[in-house]
C-alpha cells in the first residue's frame, strides 16, 4: 500500500505547492484631459483645438466648447497617462503659437 506524505509528514510543515491567489490584471489608471474656461480665447480657436486634437466632430466640438464657457471646464477626453500627457502638451503649445491663454490639464479619474 502507498502511503501518500501530508503535510504534517513534512519536517518543515511547507506544502508541496504555494498556491498564489490569482489576481486580476490591473488596468492601468486612466487619466481626464479637462480644458479650462478664460475670457480671452476665441471660441473658434477652442472648437479647432477639439477637432484637431481630440478628433471631434463640428458638433461634438461645439457641445464641449460651450460646456466649458458655461461651466469653466470640461472634460474633453479621458486617456493613459502617456497619451493625456501629450494631449495637455499639443493644446497648451498650439494656445501659445496663437497667442490665446487656453489652459489644459490632467487629473487622475
Amino acid at each position: 500500500m502507498t502511503h501518500w506524505m501530508t503535510d504534517s509528514d513534512k519536517p518543515d510543515g511547507q506544502s508541496e505547492l504555494a498556491v498564489k491567489p490569482r489576481t486580476k490584471p490591473q488596468r492601468p489608471p486612466m487619466y481626464k484631459v479637462m480644458m479650462l474656461n478664460d475670457d480671452f480665447t476665441p471660441m473658434e480657436f477652442v472648437v479647432h483645438v477639439l477637432e484637431r486634437l481630440f478628433n471631434m466632430t463640428h458638433a461634438q466640438a461645439i457641445e464641449i466648447m460651450l460646456t466649458v464657457h458655461r461651466r469653466g471646464v470640461a472634460v474633453v477626453g479621458v486617456f493613459s497617462h502617456e497619451v493625456a500627457e501629450t494631449k495637455v502638451a499639443q493644446v497648451m503649445e498650439l494656445a501659445r503659437r496663437q497667442q490665446h491663454p487656453l489652459q489644459c490639464t490632467m487629473e487622475k479619474e
